[in-house]
């Protein structure tokens, strides 16, 4: 069964590629361009790992991943963000992110990561 990779990424012109990327490696890709919706998907079920923007225009990415943690997802979360600096990814991981990518990315690295996530959460299961 496809694993299921929820892309929360608010710009088209990243997310397109992302999209088309994952969906070649057989990931069945839902998007939501804002974190409340996001925390809404998450909430709903199913979802193996989070691809999470943190410029999001309704909510900031770290606190979409506060509350999914809090509301007791399980699954990788991955931050893909622009804010690269130590302290971001410090923060980020602080809060609740299993990985944390600073744009520009390589998309062969994107899709490591994703792999070694999904690889972490079928552990805990």
């Amino acid at each position: 069964m496809p694993h299921l990779v929820l892309l929360v990424e608010d710009d088209d012109q990243i997310a397109a590629p992302l999209i088309r990327t994952l969906e070649r490696e057989d990931y069945v890709v839902e998007r939501v361009a804002a974190g409340l919706p996001a925390v809404d998907r998450v909430q709903a079920g199913g979802v193996d790992l989070v691809l999470l923007d943190l410029g999001l225009p309704d909510v900031d990415g770290l606190e979409v991943c506060r509350r999914i943690r809090a509301n007791g997802y399980l699954g990788g979360v991955l931050i893909l963000t622009a804010r690269g600096g130590e302290l971001d990814r410090v923060v980020g991981l602080d809060v609740g992110a299993d990985d944390y990518l600073a744009k520009p990315f390589g998309l062969a690295e994107l899709l490591a990561r994703t792999r070694a996530l999904l690889r972490l959460s079928l552990i805990h299961i």
